[in-house]
């Protein structure tokens, strides 16, 4: 039997019909080298395909091996798990969020009470020195309110401010000014507008008046 070698790959043995040569088909002689390397034509999106898949199946199985590591039955008992510390965190981050605000809430109430105490003292205060010069009543209130001086004035500053007030409104303090003398005391030390009791007269008991009045019309019996 006679082998007839192949042509060389490269000899065009004919044309086709659209003018396209044929070539030898390679891969006919068992001394072809084209036998060792096989060509594969593939677009970039299988290549890409195929190597997301490959990329998954290497996850899934490390995957596997950490669960298997961790003592897990599979992967989905590890990712209950995992899940299952994330959510405690959240709600003990919660639970230290709340006791946070609540905190704040109570320091904010302590600032407002001493604030609102603050306050309080510092009108007292302010209050005194206006009834120091006279000032009572309905008028304390009114010069109180007409005051003109700074939250944080000293107590010059304030004790200035009320002199000047009382220069702008004299109407408001009523106190008589130093020096001026008091109405002359009656005999007896009783008030001027009060006479003096009559000396050797004793106190008449409650209701002596009306009893001697009945006496006399004969309604009572004489003593």
């Amino acid at each position: 039997m006679i082998t007839r070698p192949l042509p060389a790959s490269c000899t065009v043995l004919g044309y086709r019909k659209d003018g396209r040569p044929i070539y030898p088909v390679l891969g006919a002689s068992s001394d072809d080298g084209s036998n060792d390397e096989a060509a594969v034509s593939i677009s970039q999106k299988q290549l890409n395909a195929l190597l997301s898949r490959e990329k998954d199946q290497g996850g899934r199985a490390a995957v596997r091996a950490l669960a298997d590591k961790l003592g897990f039955a599979n992967a989905t008992e590890l990712a209950d798990y995992v899940n299952g510390q994330r959510q405690a965190e959240q709600e003990q981050l919660t639970e230290t969020q709340r006791r946070e605000q609540e905190l704040v809430a109570r320091e904010k109430a302590v600032i407002a009470r001493e604030a609102a105490t603050l306050v309080r003292e510092r009108d007292a205060a302010r209050r005194a020195v206006l009834a120091g010069v006279g000032a009572s009543g309905q008028d304390l209130e009114d010069a109180a309110v007409l005051l003109r001086v700074d939250d944080d004035a000293d107590d010059a500053t304030v004790r200035q401010a009320v002199q000047d007030l009382k220069a702008r409104r004299p109407e408001l303090f009523t106190v008589p000014p130093t020096g001026t003398a008091l109405p002359p005391a009656a005999p007896g030390g009783a008030p001027a507008s009060v006479p003096p009791p009559r000396p050797g007269t004793a106190a008449s008991k409650p209701g002596a008046a009306g009893a001697e009045m009945a006496r006399r019309r004969g309604l009572l019996p004489a003593a």
